[in-house]
């Protein structure tokens, strides 16, 4: 019988290809790694503290290949058979986001790694959106993207092929991996030919740029890919002098010493040259942008009162600044958003104790000699019994993710869309339920507690 390839080794595989073809299309996307590469580094000399984290929780080899990407689908059937070809590298959808909330006329879903092995071997996520055409007000134009839609196969022969073979043999060989990486690229594959006339592009383009970028195209091709970085400000202050101009404000909370969630900040999408079709069987000359480069710093994961204490925060920051597109306020919201925030916790005793975010926690040195007299956590913590660590934040942040789209897709006067979440139908549409990242954490928080009070009960009682 042949052996087969790891799910994990075959999503490590397509990180590493997607990333070789999007430097290749987009080399200011090399700089980027350049430059988060030397952050990175330098952080990791100033801080031996963090560095010795991250070694003892297994995060620090992870790291250099860290990678989340972006695409946006335009049907449900390309979305469902999308899941079926992210499951065949042990990637499945975590969290519902509506983005019909910020004007931006998609839900979404994160297909990634989800059990701690396969986010040590390669925590590759993809940012994936689904185009709500439902939200377009003009009905004829409605009606003809969805029939522009109809006509386009995003997958290749080979892709399905693969596919289907690794879903009935239960995983592929190691020559069927590679051809399954290969052919699946494709469908991230920049196209500069557009499956529409100049004229329909204009009408989509009026609706939301956003609508005409996934309408237009033979294919959904990845947006954009993002490196993690340990010092966001870092990069944003050095993005200049790599020749990158960054976008006005980074997205998410402010700095802090123990961060939370999700920082991010990118640089402004690229105008590349596109031929559309003349309807003549010729072709004309124009322009799309879409595709940016992005950075991101991630945090704890934080609880459902953590993130609860984190969307009043950044709501009351905005009502006092909202930043502008062209970063006349940056200075002014930057500074309402550190003082806004003061009401968070800054350290990570006080964010546990309060019930703020998600933690691990594992067995010290201590609890070798003999069995604690009492079992109660907060007296095992304070006697050095039990040590915690930070669950790193593996998912994303709507209002944040808006953002970038928004900065990125322009902030023209464009239709504004009603908030309409409808988790029930995107995963009809997906043909499976979203995992409940809440949930999820706090399964990963509440084994690890566990694990470190059954090893403590199996040890001598305390003199």
């Amino acid at each position: 019988m042949t052996e087969k390839v790891s799910a994990s080794d075959i999503r490590a595989s397509f990180s590493s290809a997607m990333s070789a073809m999007y430097r290749d299309e987009v080399p200011a996307y090399g700089t980027l790694m350049e430059l988060v590469a030397r952050v990175n580094e330098e952080a990791l000399a100033s801080d031996p503290e963090l560095k010795s984290r991250l070694e003892a929780t297994d995060n620090l080899s992870r790291l250099s290949e860290e990678r989340h990407g972006a695409i946006r689908l335009g049907t449900a059937a390309e979305l469902a058979m999308m899941r079926r070809v992210f499951a065949v590298m042990g990637m499945y959808p975590v969290g519902y986001y509506d983005l019909s909330t910020a004007a931006v006329p998609v839900h979404s879903t994160a297909f990634r790694p989800v059990g701690e092995e396969a986010l040590k071997r390669n925590p590759f996520r993809v940012f994936t959106s689904l185009l709500r055409l439902d939200l377009i007000a003009d009905e004829i134009l409605r009606q003809e993207a969805q029939a522009i839609l109809a006509e386009r196969q995003i997958f290749t022969p080979g892709a399905v092929a693969m596919t289907e073979k690794a879903e009935r043999e239960g995983g592929l060989s190691e020559e069927d991996a590679t051809r399954f990486v290969s052919e699946v690229l494709e469908t991230f594959r920049w196209h500069d030919k557009a499956n529409v006339e100049l004229s329909m592009y204009h009408r989509l383009h009026d609706a939301h740029r956003l609508i005409a970028d996934v309408v237009s195209f033979k294919g959904p091709h990845i947006n954009h890919l993002t490196p993690r970085t340990l010092d966001i400000d870092k990069v944003q202050t050095l993005m200049p002098e790599y020749g990158i101009a960054p976008k006005a404000v980074v997205e998410g909370p402010p700095t802090r010493k123990c961060p939370i969630l999700l920082r991010q900040t990118s640089f402004k999408a690229l105008e590349e040259a596109v031929s559309f079709q003349d309807g003549k069987g010729g072709w004309h000359a124009g322009t799309h942008t879409a595709r940016f480069g992005e950075i991101e710093q991630r945090g704890v994961a934080l609880t459902p009162k953590g993130r609860a204490l984190y969307d009043k925060l950044l709501d009351h920051t905005r009502k006092i600044v909202r930043p502008a597109a062209d970063g006349s306020n940056a200075a002014a919201y930057e500074t309402a958003l550190a003082e806004t925030f003061k009401a968070f916790p800054d350290d990570w005793a006080s964010i546990r104790c309060q019930g703020l975010g998600y933690f691990t926690y594992a067995l010290t040195g201590k609890a070798e000699r003999a069995a604690p007299a009492s079992f109660d956590l907060d007296t095992l913590i304070a006697e050095g019994i039990i040590c915690f660590d930070p669950i790193v934040y593996e998912d994303f942040l709507p209002v944040s993710a808006a953002g970038i789209f928004q900065s990125n897709l322009g902030d023209g006067a464009q239709q504004e869309f009603e908030a309409s979440p409808n988790q029930k139908r995107f995963e009809t549409d997906l043909g499976a339920q979203v995992l409940n990242e809440f949930d999820h954490y706090a399964s990963i928080e509440k084994a690890s507690l566990e694990a470190c009070l059954n090893g403590l009960q199996k040890r001598p009682a305390a003199e």
